[in-house]
């Protein structure tokens, strides 16, 4: 069975500007994007909870499931 060919690594140089931008956009993320990601998180959870300990209304449900919903989309940009 005849072999395909092996593609060849491009080896491009990155621009100093692109390398320096790079650098810069890896800060970490500040003290307080973890504390509102996790406390969204959190109180997402407990309104769910209360939802069915308490048997309040459905609107309740959905604020805790779009609570803990946010706190997923910023774990996307956590760093």
């Amino acid at each position: 069975m005849p072999e395909s060919k092996r593609r060849k690594p491009k080896n491009r140089p990155q621009s100093q500007k692109a390398i320096e931008a790079a650098a810069k956009a890896k800060d970490p993320s500040p003290t307080w994007y973890v504390a509102v990601m996790a406390g969204l998180m959190v109180v997402g959870v407990l309104l769910v909870l209360a939802r069915f300990i308490f048997q309040w209304e459905q609107f309740t449900l959905l604020i805790g499931l779009g609570a803990i919903a946010a706190g997923f989309l910023m774990t996307t940009n956590y760093r």
